[in-house]
């Protein structure tokens, strides 16, 4: 069996705080918002938070472009609320993850306003700049927000990469000083007292020093993740590993747009020198048209089989996996992968959870996500807030590759905000989470899934969370056992085996509306089994198992 830790056998909890509880009724998500639900969190049984950006920002991408990396944003609070929340988590058992946001910054940080004064300023060189070739931009890479990943600065005749908005000024990780100004805050927020770094787009931070053109897409430019996994980016983290995070007792998390899984083997390779884990985005991507995302196609079960399995198989023993469905950045899985109807959503997020939360890795939970929460059917893009959609809508449809209707219809499925719409905490207006206007519109069916509600009811989407995040307490076979993916050209199941020592658990999950039969291994056949979790009435065990519409089951067993 693989090494035991702590960050292996827990349960992680994101928290985007803008669309939290708004304690000041201003509409906004704030820290004393957070520190109002902890017990809720702590009832949910939840092991770790992971706290999107809430450092001081213009707010130009959703705090992602940060101005002062050692103050709170005004809009969540103040130094001192952010003390009092993290001392409440600690006091609940629970411990905090920050958001680490190192590959850029907000053209407003203090970095970035000496860098643009002149080519001979000392910060200069704390971010990319290049000479114009031939009267144009260095070279054809895109912004991950549309349009190019180069801005022209006027006032010193030169382009400021930007892989983001054109706000969010790409730091420069060649130069030393840099690092140790990253390493230094690093260890400052590690001495507060925060237990660890969930790290923003960190395979990116080293470029490939030729600069070259990349692969044109859809709009003309290249995909910002031409500069995935540089030719540095492991040198770096493991500077950091050593100037940071060495004999400190952290869990670190690196998202990692473009990974391969040759390269999270070196991410997160279980020697320690990197990262404890990577977020991989192959899975998400299925449902996309090459780089375009926009599109409302549904995936292939068998491709999500097979890229899961991959990497299940592929990191077991060297590396260590995350689990996820949904994040700030994603749709919300019930509508994408479930049924969002009210005849089969609880029943189909049921399936969704047991599906993910029984395979080797940590699991992460999205706000609402325990819930069952759902996409949001915006009115029109004035009802959007998201930079990512708002930009791709106008660029694609003034260029005539998607009508507005179509563009319109393919943001409400895949736009960033379905996840960012305000938490359901109740019935009451604004679904409880503030008494003012929320900055975004609240997801109308509120009155039907909300928090209250569910806590309440012994059968709801929340309470089966519960259940799966307190099986993964109790049974080693979840957290460190091996995997076999069974049945794999089924389109309608999707069905695996764990297998630690003598013992085995089955997962068998329907992905349809229609009953759907599953034979038993060979292994399997004949023995007594105990039905670990489920969410249907009724389930037997035989050599043939039978599953109702989204239905999923777990069946343990020993082998004599």
């Amino acid at each position: 069996m693989q090494e035991k830790a702590w960050w292996k056998e827990s349960v992680v909890y994101q928290v985007y705080p803008r669309s939290f509880c708004d304690s000041n009724g201003d509409g906004i998500g704030d820290l004393n918002g957070i520190t109002s639900k902890l017990d809720y969190l702590k009832e949910l049984g939840v092991d770790v938070v992971w706290l999107s950006p809430v450092y001081q920002s213009p707010n130009d991408d959703n705090g992602y472009d940060i101005s002062d990396y050692q103050a709170i944003m005004e809009d969540f609070g103040t130094m001192e609320d952010f003390d009092r929340m993290l001392e409440e988590m600690h006091k609940r058992g629970i411990r905090l993850v920050m958001d680490l946001v190192v590959n850029h910054t907000s053209d407003e940080h203090p970095w970035f306003v000496e860098s643009r004064k002149g080519k001979d300023n000392p910060y200069r060189d704390y971010y990319i700049w290049k000479d114009p070739v031939d009267g144009h931009a260095p070279n054809n890479w895109g912004s991950c927000f549309s349009g190019p990943a180069w801005q022209w600065d006027e006032e010193t005749g030169q382009y400021y990469l930007h892989l983001f908005s054109v706000k969010q000024p790409d730091l420069n990780w060649e130069n030393e000083k840099v690092r140790d100004e990253v390493f230094s805050m690093m260890n400052w927020w590690l001495d507060k007292g925060v237990d660890g770094f969930r790290m923003d787009v960190i395979s990116l931070i080293s470029k490939d020093p030729s600069y070259a053109d990349g692969e044109a897409g859809l709009n003309g430019y290249s995909s910002f993740n031409v500069c995935a996994n540089g030719p540095r980016v492991h040198e770096y983290l493991q500077e950091m590993r050593r100037r940071v995070l060495d004999g400190r007792d952290t869990i670190t998390v690196g998202e990692c747009s473009g990974v391969t899984l040759q390269e999270a083997l070196k991410y997160a390779s279980l020697d320690g020198k990197e990262l404890n884990m990577v977020f991989q985005f192959e899975h998400t991507n299925l449902d996309a048209d090459g780089d375009n995302k926009w599109t409302d196609k549904k995936c292939r079960l068998t491709e999500l089989k097979e890229v899961l399995s991959n990497w299940q198989n592929g990191l077991d023993g060297k590396a260590w996996n995350s689990l996820f469905w949904c994040n700030h950045d994603q749709p919300r899985i019930v509508s994408r992968l479930g049924n969002d109807s009210p005849e089969y959503r609880e029943r189909s997020a049921k399936m969704l959870a047991v599906c993910l939360h029984m395979m080797q890795g940590t699991p992460y939970v999205y706000q609402g996500e325990e819930l069952g929460m759902t996409n949001v059917p915006f009115p029109g893009v004035e009802d959007f807030r998201d930079l990512d959609s708002i930009n791709a809508y106008h660029e694609l449809t003034e260029k005539g590759i998607f009508t507005e209707e179509e563009m319109l219809r393919f943001m409400r499925y895949k736009s960033r905000d379905n996840a960012r719409t305000p938490m359901q905490w109740d019935d009451s207006a604004n679904a409880g989470f503030t008494t003012g206007t929320p900055w975004i519109m609240t997801n109308p069916n509120y009155k039907q899934i909300n928090a209250a509600e569910q806590v309440g009811r012994p059968d709801s989407v929340f309470r089966f969370y519960q259940k799966l995040i307190a099986l993964r307490k109790e049974k080693e076979i979840i957290v460190y056992g091996g995997y076999k993916l069974l049945e794999p050209d089924s389109e309608s199941v999707y069905v695996y085996e764990r297998t630690l020592g003598k013992e085995h658990l089955l997962t068998a999950c329907n992905f349809t509306d229609r009953e759907q039969e599953v034979r038993l291994p060979e292994e399997a056949a004949g023995r007594e089994a105990s039905l670990l979790i489920g969410n249907c009435e009724g389930a037997e065990w035989g050599d043939m198992l039978r599953l109702q519409p989204y239905e999923a089951v777990v069946w343990n067993w020993k082998e004599d």
